[in-house]
């Protein structure tokens, strides 16, 4: 990436060297550290310049925690392209009719934000806003939600990536419509790849583990080499040669306009709110419980509050285990 490098060695770095370490879930019970190196986050942050795109004029209204990795483009695309910034309070950004008079008092035209805090703006009254940029990602969008947003808005943009690629590796403009909401194409100097088990390239229409190469790609896993070795994969592709990869662990599949169509996972991960975990790691912390037996956990979307995780647990024994015991001893493991 040679706008990395120039930036790097402006700035007296390496773009090799590391950058931030940020934890994801583990199915172990032991989060794994991703190391994002300079030059990857600088490519991630140009590229978003470019597309959806930010300038001096824009401002943005800043709404995520430091603890999710989305909050580096809220923090820093700003400051290298020259826009305004203001940064929602931790109550605010829990409150769609407080986001809302935000959004209206300081004339935001650019704000970040997953499906569920969207939703939250809308169960709150909210109509929309000439003049606003919208880009949604961390969770699958709906359909619904997507004509929603593309009718309250100028502009609406999904987001796709994990935290091993650096935050966003594709996106698309969305536009009101049926079906699937493609998550687009990849970003700059990225590159996606659909594989079959034995790591064969598939053609377009069929559907295969998503893969994504590039300068955007993480070091690994902090201290956890054998971890890295297997998720982030050297792979033989004909006529192109050897090429290093994260594997997502999504199915995937191109669509016949070039865009990409993701189907779920493969494995046991999921996302809710936005946060993506593994219902093995909270399992594993819950069977260390002594009053527990075994645990498995399940997402549930037909719940009243939204969807929720849901624990179900068999006792050590012929009495109930004390549940908010439990609450308090896996509050202290899991985030």
């Amino acid at each position: 990436c040679g706008s990395a490098d120039k930036f790097a060695r402006a700035a007296g770095f390496d773009s090799d060297q590391l950058a931030y370490v940020i934890y994801t879930s583990g199915s172990t019970g032991q989060p794994k550290g991703v190391e994002i190196p300079h030059g990857a986050a600088v490519n991630f942050l140009t590229s978003m310049r470019r597309e959806p795109g930010l300038t001096r004029v824009d401002k943005l209204l800043a709404v995520t925690t430091l603890s999710f990795d989305i909050s580096l483009l809220e923090i820093f695309l700003p400051l290298i392209s020259g826009a305004e910034v203001v940064v929602a309070g931790r109550e605010d950004a829990r409150d769609g009719r407080r986001l809302a008079r935000l959004l209206d008092e300081h004339q935001i035209t650019v704000m970040q934000a997953t499906p569920a805090t969207w939703r939250m703006l809308f169960e709150s009254g909210w109509e929309g806003r000439n003049g606003l940029r919208i880009l949604c990602g961390g969770e699958a969008m709906p359909r619904d939600l997507a004509n929603l947003l593309a009718n309250s808005a100028d502009e609406v943009w999904n987001l796709y990536g994990p935290t091993e690629t650096t935050v966003w590796s594709t996106c698309a403009k969305v536009e009101e419509g049926e079906g699937a909401v493609s998550i687009g194409k990849p970003i700059a100097n990225t590159t996606v790849f659909i594989l079959d088990e034995a790591g064969k390239i598939l053609p377009a229409g069929f559907v295969g583990e998503l893969c994504i190469g590039g300068d955007s790609l993480a070091r690994g896993y902090r201290g956890q080499p054998e971890l890295t070795a297997e998720r982030f994969a050297e792979i033989e592709l004909p006529e192109i040669g050897s090429r290093r990869v994260y594997r997502t662990g999504d199915l995937a599949r191109w669509q016949k306009d070039g865009t990409l169509e993701c189907l779920g996972r493969i494995d046991f991960q999921t996302k809710l709110r936005g946060v993506r975990m593994e219902l093995g790691e909270i399992e594993h912390v819950l069977r260390e419980n002594e009053a527990i037996a075994d645990a498995v956990v399940a997402k549930r979307d037909d719940l009243p509050g939204g969807d929720a995780l849901v624990a179900y647990l068999v006792a050590n024994g012929d009495e109930t285990p004390d549940l908010g015991e439990i609450k308090a001893a896996v509050a202290e493991r899991l985030p």
